[in-house]
């Protein structure tokens, strides 16, 4: 992609010299006047000349001075009375003591509006300001809209006015919106002097100096390369207007800081086309520093498009060490090598805006070789490679740019590129719509990435780059995608509405993930997998349609302080190997499980509030070894923590409480470990072993629950050492269905229907146990230091289908 300079360049042009203008005579003067604005009383038939009979009839006599009566109810109005119009005072002292002659007195003052504009229509623009300085009444009407628009149009063409508040700024406007009363006099004054390249025109302003006389600021010319070369040997402020036609293979080097600018009717860059078939149809070299083009369609059509025939040629270059400004331009290239704009090489630093970059064969726009430039409000569409290619430490600043409908990636910065991007529209292009690549590191912000044909921001092979407060969503795969030893920063963004997940990281991604809205995705959230290990924290992750964070083939990070919640499946998922650090979240009001830890996962689950969920708080199964640590796990429909299937896990220190079933379930074959939680005031039993369950049971808690405080069944065999089982509105420990149990130094009492109740046949090893104070409320039985009830059958009481 570097732009590749043809060996030996065409030297440029150097234009004719200005032609001398001769003097306008008497006679070439008389020639240009109109035949209606011949004097009346000049050649035959002047007696009968209209003006010469008002004349004689309505001119009053000469008198020495005006009165004060006169000067009082002078008028300038249109609509008066013609021959009734009072005497205007004269503006000097000196005047007034003159007697007013009765032409100029008819001129003056007699003469209708509508006649004195006809006569102004027929003067050029330095006339017509001197006709401006006779009279207010003259002053009013040389300064006619009309009058300046016709005259503007004939020079510049433009049917809007452009204006030129200061050098390098050009913008046209609605009159009828502008606050001066005449803004196309006064473009005319900004845009005064310039030369002009209008084909066909040269040779007839410079053969009728008579009809231009006064136009002495204004040249023309036949091809831009004569303007170039023009404006620099005239010593010319250097204005080059371009007027409409379409200029071919003209070879335009830009060494000086000219401005040119398009001149046409209507849209003005449809009308002024420059094109080049052989080589890169502008270059900006060193010494364009504050060159200016705007206003026109700028074009690279090579002959053969073929990659085999040419060089790396550009529609519009820019090499080291100069800033033009490139403005409201239509820039193509059909080459399918090169790029539409190439801004290449240390101090190159252009401003463009409000162009249109599209429909080119190869890259958009091109920065590269510590390039920078700023590049505002422009659109950059249906390019058949990236929009914008940032590369090599090219580090631009690009606003407000439209990038969509690219045929491959929006924008691509890769090796070293940068860049700051803020308030781009990026959508429906055919790959992501932004990729960083091989250590770029670009800064994106408030821009709205969108509708990607695959996903919306795509960081690989060591990239990094700072996503800040961007609009990430409708992209067809992940939002954000994440792999290959990359470390981005995704801060505060909205990532929503996805066809797959929000974030997606893989492949030993790392990254930092904070703060953002995660929301509406079709999959998880967030997901992360093949030894991944980003920061996830401080993220709202809620209402997707399938599970909130999703950890598997050991996937691993640090997920922190985060909200999840009203997902559609688990809040969290951790499986196949994963190992992440779950740490101060609040996982609630899922439509499924809060944390869901299944085969094999593992990881830390630690300061959490889990709570209100359709099914239980957090599960355990086929093999997972979680620690859970001081956790909340409240409000679940189905239980608070269920350990099933071979499930293991270390549950210490959490507060498990106002669950609607069990507190903690243990069944088929799992054996996790449990110490001092806290699982109380359950609208069921404290914990349910069953199903060949089995467990350690240490220095837990279990209180206040509505059904027995541990209720172990079915071939289960656990181990209680040093509980307290109490205020139960049950039970404090039941035991049925061919269980077994080792109970050693429990505390079981004030549980309102007994502290230990057997079924029978089952076997129980006890030591060192204080059953005490427990009630029954239906024999009123109690006896001293122990209480033990063997009964010969057992009913269970009522348990979920989810759990049999």
């Amino acid at each position: 992609m570097n732009s590749v300079r043809a060996s030996s360049r065409r030297p440029r042009r150097v234009s004719r010299p200005r032609p001398v203008q001769p003097e306008r005579n008497n006679a070439e003067r008389d020639e240009d006047i109109p035949a209606d604005m011949v004097a009346e009383e000049s050649g035959p038939g002047a007696q009968n000349s209209p003006y010469q009979l008002r004349r004689k009839s309505l001119l009053p006599k000469r008198t020495v001075c005006p009165t004060k009566n006169s000067m009082e109810g002078a008028s300038t109005s249109a609509t008066e009375n013609f021959g009734h119009r009072a005497k205007r005072a004269r503006v000097s002292g000196k005047s007034q003591d003159l007697p007013a002659a009765p032409a100029e007195q008819y001129l003056q003052e007699k003469l209708p509006d509508e006649v004195v504009l006809k006569i102004f229509s027929y003067l050029l623009e330095q006339d017509l300001c001197q006709a401006a300085c006779v009279c207010k009444r003259f002053s009013e009407l040389a300064n006619d809209p009309i009058l300046w628009k016709r005259l503007y149009m004939e020079v510049f063409e433009y049917t809007r006015p452009m204006m030129h508040p200061e050098p390098g700024k050009f913008y046209q406007i609605n009159p009828e919106e502008y606050e001066q009363p005449n803004p196309w006099k006064e473009s005319f004054q900004q845009l005064y002097k310039g030369a002009h390249v209008k084909p066909g025109f040269a040779e007839h302003f410079y053969s009728n100096p008579a009809r231009y006389k006064g136009r002495e600021n204004m040249l023309y010319y036949d091809t831009i390369e004569d303007a170039l070369g023009g404006v620099q040997e005239a010593h010319f402020d250097g204005l080059i207007f371009v007027h409409s036609g379409i200029y071919t293979d003209e070879w335009i080097y830009i060494e000086s800081p000219i401005t040119m600018i398009g001149a046409a009717s209507g849209k003005v860059a449809d009308k002024v086309v420059i094109e080049n078939t052989r080589d890169s149809t502008f270059v900006f070299m060193e010494g364009s520093e504050d060159a200016y083009v705007g206003y026109m369609t700028i074009r690279f059509n090579p002959d053969d498009k073929s990659a085999q025939h040419h060089n790396a040629h550009h529609c519009l270059e820019i090499t080291v060490n100069c800033s033009p400004n490139i403005d409201h331009c239509v820039i193509r290239s059909t080459c399918t090598v090169g790029s539409a704009v190439c801004v290449s090489g240390q101090g190159a630093g252009p401003t463009i805006k409000h162009c249109n970059i599209s429909d080119c064969e190869n890259v958009g726009l091109y920065i590269t070789d510590h390039a920078q430039g700023i590049y505002e409000d422009n659109e950059i569409s249906n390019n058949a490679l990236a929009g914008i290619w940032v590369k090599n430490h090219g580090n631009p600043i690009i606003r407000r740019n439209h990038i969509h409908h690219g045929r491959d990636v929006g924008v691509f910065t890769f090796d070293h590129g940068m860049g700051y991007f803020e308030s781009c529209n990026i959508h429906r292009n055919r790959i992501a719509g932004f990729e960083v690549k091989a250590y770029a590191n670009p800064t994106v912000v408030r821009c709205e990435i969108h509708h990607g044909q695959t996903g919306g921001i795509y960081v690989h092979e060591k990239g990094r780059g700072q996503f800040i407060e961007n609009k990430i969503y409708a992209n067809n795969f992940a939002g954000v995608w994440i792999t290959s030893n990359s470390d981005p920063t995704i801060r505060g963004n909205a990532i929503f509405n996805g066809n797959q997940g929000g974030v997606y990281i893989f492949g030993d991604g790392r990254g930092l993930i904070e703060g953002n809205d995660i929301y509406g995705n079709a999959l998880a959230g967030i997901q992360i997998r093949t030894n991944s290990c980003p920061i996830v924290r401080h993220n709202k992750i809620h209402d997707g349609q399938h599970g909130g964070i999703y950890v598997h083939e050991k996937g691993q990070g640090v997920i922190e302080e985060n909200e999840v919640y009203s997902n559609t499946l688990a809040g969290v998922w951790v499986t196949t190997g994963s190992t992440p650090v779950l740490r101060r979240n609040r996982i609630h009001s899922g439509k499924q499980v809060g944390v869901y830890f299944y085969d094999n996962g593992h990881g830390v689950l630690e300061d959490n509030d889990i709570y209100n969920h359709m099914y239980s708080g957090v599960q355990i199964r086929t093999g997972s070894n979680p620690k859970i640590r001081r956790n909340k796990i409240w409000g679940g429909q189905n239980g608070g923590i269920l350990v099933y299937n071979s499930g293991l896990g270390f549950i210490e220190d959490n507060e498990i409480f106002d669950n609607a079933m069990a507190g903690v379930w243990i069944k088929t074959d799992s054996n996790p470990t449990l110490r001092r939680n806290k699982i109380h005031d359950g609208r069921d039993g404290g914990i349910c072993i069953f199903n060949g369950g089995r467990g350690l049971l240490e220095e837990n808690d279990i209180f206040r629950n509505a059904q027995a405080g541990v209720l172990i069944s079915t071939n289960s065999h656990p181990v209680l050492r040093k509980n307290r089982i109490f205020d139960g509105f049950a039970a404090g420990i039941e035991i049925t269905n061919h269980a077994t149990a080792t109970l050693e130094g429990n505390q079981i009492f004030n549980n309102r229907f007994g502290g230990l109740f057997l079924a029978s046949g089952v076997n129980v090893t006890m030591k060192d146990n204080k059953i005490m104070n427990n009630q029954d409320a239906i024999e009123k039985a109690v006896s001293r230091g122990q209480c033990l009830y063997k009964i010969s059958s057992y009913t269970s009481y009522p348990m979920h289908d989810f759990y049999r």
